[in-house]
């Protein structure tokens, strides 16, 4: 379960960034997730309440935006949100959907201090 090691590297930035601003306590750290990023939201949730536990940033929120697949179509020169990763066709005009425009991320956002 690699969404421990992440929730931990969050963290560990987290805590790094709080000191850096005089200690501050980090209330939440909101993050971008692609459904095309190999991790799994329900286990980064729960890994990220385990990796807390002992922290600075234990009682934290993490809050995730959900990105979906977005794709741009060579026919339609138009970027379309795929209804399913399951099914990799621009979904106005059916053309093979091959150059990702947005989908990937895990990126941290915000973090939000008291």
């Amino acid at each position: 379960m690699h969404e421990l090691s992440i929730a931990m590297s969050m963290i560990e930035m987290a805590t790094e960034k709080a000191a850096d601003m005089g200690g501050a306590k980090v209330y939440a750290l909101h993050l971008k997730l692609g459904q095309l990023s190999g991790v799994v939201k329900d286990a980064l949730l729960f890994s990220w309440d385990a990796a807390c536990e002992g922290t600075p940033l234990a009682g934290s929120q993490l809050v995730i935006e959900d990105v979906p697949v977005v794709v741009h179509c060579s026919v339609c020169r138009a970027e379309r949100t795929l209804p399913s990763i399951q099914n990799f066709f621009c979904p106005v005009c059916n053309a093979s959907a091959t150059e990702i425009v947005k989908g990937k991320e895990l990126e941290v956002t915000a973090m939000e201090i008291i």
